[in-house]
């Protein structure tokens, strides 16, 4: 293997306010430890006052083994020294990241075959869906599906169930076109991030029939948004979008078919950045590398 995702390359990611000397800082405590600067990538919002985020990959012989000892340099110099926050990671180990979905397919499909192939680098423990629709489809993958149905007034209890499969045993949960709002509690008790997919009409067109509504009032663009989930319905911070031009020639059900194309490129974007740990997140906005 090659790359950063070889035996021995980590990840380093750094966030807060920006003050001279953070890069030499950055290289410094690396150095230090024996490790060789692979690529570094930074960014900040105003050099004065602003917010500083770089994104460090490095080579260290015997990374696994120095793991903790690398962590302690990094938290007396950074943090205690400059205030940061951050985040280490080994590249090699990929993060578990599980599916939830309801009936549509062409996101989870695209999902499941792209980490197949080896071009998403992660690992799927689990597909969880409220309906039994796509179960034969995930199990040809070799994966797990597991059916909660939702029922009227059963919301509280299908999250729970969620909870008892996914809790600890995930890094990362992705909504691949699941049609159910996620709460507030159940977010906070999970513990990691959630990424969702969806159209880019919200909010012009929200509720059922979109691409209808849109061909009605003619509409030009069709597009997608991926972005981390917050209690606040479709307003976390946004990783990806993209859009394809559409014309009067499209009938409702080809603008919906051209937009599960875009719906499926931008989350499979957005989800390998996450996992090659390319985005940042800050309150309600990313910077992505």
């Amino acid at each position: 293997m090659t790359g950063d995702l070889a035996e021995d390359y980590g990840r380093l990611i750094v966030q807060g306010a920006d003050q001279p000397g953070i890069v030499s800082r950055v290289s410094t405590v690396l150095v230090e430890q024996g490790a060789n600067i692979v690529s570094l990538d930074q960014s900040t919002s105003d050099p004065t006052g602003g917010r500083f985020f770089q994104r460090t990959v490095f080579h260290l012989p015997g990374l696994s083994v120095r793991l903790d000892e690398l962590d302690q340099a990094i938290e007396e110099k950074l943090v205690d020294g400059l205030g940061l926050t951050y985040r280490l990671v080994e590249a090699k180990r990929h993060k578990r990241v599980a599916i939830l979905v309801s009936k549509a397919d062409h996101c989870l499909l695209d999902l499941l075959w792209r980490q197949r192939r080896g071009e998403l680098r992660m690992s799927i423990p689990m597909v969880i869906s409220n309906h039994p629709d796509l179960g034969d489809d995930v199990r040809r993958f070799g994966i797990p599906f597991f059916h909660v149905p939702v029922e009227k007034d059963g919301k509280a209890a299908a999250e729970k169930e969620h909870l008892n499969l996914l809790k600890g045993n995930v890094d990362l949960l992705v909504l691949a076109r699941y049609m159910q709002i996620i709460s507030g509690g159940f977010l906070d008790e999970l513990g990691v991030p959630v990424i969702n997919i969806h159209h880019s009409f919200l909010p012009a067109f929200m509720g059922a029939g979109p691409y209808q509504r849109a061909k009605e009032r003619g509409v030009k663009l069709v597009g997608a948004t991926a972005h981390y989930v917050t209690e606040d319905l479709d307003e976390g911070p946004i990783i990806e979008q993209d859009v394809i031009r559409v014309s009067h020639r499209e009938s409702a059900r080809e603008l919906q078919r051209r937009g599960a194309d875009v719906e499926r490129l931008v989350l499979s974007r957005a989800v390998s950045w996450h996992c090659d740990d390319r985005v940042v997140r800050d309150g309600n906005s990313t910077v992505v590398f």
